[in-house]
């Protein structure tokens, strides 16, 4: 009988949280506030059926054939100009396109993570760059901040640090984000440590009421000499099965990038890549991501409203400018994985929090995701939670 002997890293491959808890949603009834998906009615169908025809008309060839690793030239230099109009300083040939910013987080952490290497994260943090990072066996160092974001004084815990891996703009999963002060005094002790910076911007388009400071990158710098990478996506301005993002690295990383990425995959998918640019490419952005924005705001307003109304004393929460999710923390007595089965029975389901932390803990944190339900649906959640929290 064959016998299989799995890598040592594969014993710290471990299911997503959210993943699993998505699956309970899927019953009858469920209102879901755990998932962080955008949501479907944003998607601009009509754009991208009129691209595709387009791309399957004048570049069928091209399109349906291997294609770069690094990505499509076109889609590059879009990408290294739109981030120059934010501050951030790269040439066309420092951009990666990626298979989701998800592939970004792992050709990172393969480049950079030995086994018993450090890496600073923050606490709470990403669960999907966790799970990435984690198969190549590092050690977690976690960063301590406020509701403005990390302190730049914890980063001394990191010194010696592979990176530190920061997302600055509405946090996944506490939806805060870092004002340019702090932004800036982050930079300048990561700088005098030594320390690089991993930078994720998956939600910094979806601002309220004003945009974000400008990257931390676009200070660190991803020029020569750069202290920084930064990971960006199109998975929430477009639509996340396109399976599109972005790395913009230092080019003494970027050799090493691209080799890791021929190796994962050979090249993101060329026909995706040509799609997205021919929808992008004059100006679509521009108009489509405010009325993302307006839907997304509606619905954080209406989910503020019912936590007011419904969450009982001992109860905290940051409502947020921007991005997707609300963070909650419950008096420390209470335990939200082990209050979710009862969520799930009153019809509503959320993500506890305690997966977010590199070391675990803070049982009494749960997120909740505003995107997907309508603003009847929110409050239907929040109340049955409410009712929930109250009787635990």
């Amino acid at each position: 009988m064959t016998s299989w002997q799995l890598a040592r890293r594969a014993a710290r491959l471990n299911p997503s949280t959210i993943r699993e808890i998505l699956k309970i949603t899927e019953q009858p009834g469920i209102v879901s506030l755990a998932g962080g998906l955008p949501s479907p009615d944003s998607f601009p169908v009509a754009a991208l059926q009129e691209a595709t025809a387009r791309v399957l008309r004048e570049q069928p060839r091209e399109s349906l054939q291997y294609a770069a690793s690094e990505g499509h030239g076109p889609l590059r230099e879009w990408v290294a100009a739109e981030l120059g109009t934010q501050g951030l300083r790269c040439d066309a040939s420092q951009v990666l396109i990626t298979t989701g910013s998800q592939q970004g987080l792992d050709l990172v952490a393969k480049l950079l993570i030995d086994p018993g290497s450090t890496v600073a994260v923050e606490s709470p943090t990403y669960l999907g760059a966790l799970q990435a990072f984690a198969p190549y066996e590092p050690e977690f160092v976690a960063i301590e901040g406020d509701d403005e974001g990390p302190l730049p004084e914890s980063l001394a815990a990191a010194a010696g640090a592979r990176f530190v891996y920061l997302l600055p703009n509405f946090q996944n999963p506490t939806g805060r984000c870092v004002g340019a002060a702090r932004r800036q005094a982050l930079v300048a002790q990561a700088a005098a440590l030594g320390l690089p910076i991993v930078e994720d911007n998956p939600y910094g388009d979806l601002w309220f009421d004003a945009p974000p400071p400008p990257p931390l990158a676009a200070s660190a710098g991803v020029g020569e000499g750069g202290g920084a990478v930064y990971l960006g996506s199109f998975s929430k301005v477009l639509a996340p099965g396109l399976r599109l993002g972005y790395v913009v690295a230092p080019k003494a990383l970027y050799p090493k990038l691209l080799q890791a990425k021929q190796a994962a995959d050979l090249h993101t998918p060329g026909f995706n890549q040509r799609v997205v640019f021919e929808v992008i490419k004059d100006g679509f952005l521009r108009d489509h991501v405010p009325t993302v924005r307006a839907r997304y705001k509606r619905q954080r307003d209406a989910m503020s409203a019912a936590l007011d109304r419904h969450m009982p004393p001992g109860c905290r929460w940051q409502v947020p400018v921007g991005g997707m999710f609300f963070w909650l923390t419950l008096p420390e007595h209470l335990d939200a994985t082990a209050l979710l089965p009862a969520a799930v029975a009153a019809g509503m389901a959320f993500v506890p929090g305690a997966a977010f932390y590199p070391q675990g803990g803070h049982a009494n944190t749960l997120r909740l995701s505003f995107v997907t339900a309508t603003p009847a649906q929110i409050e239907q959640a929040v109340a049955a939670l409410g009712r929930v929290l109250a009787a635990a």
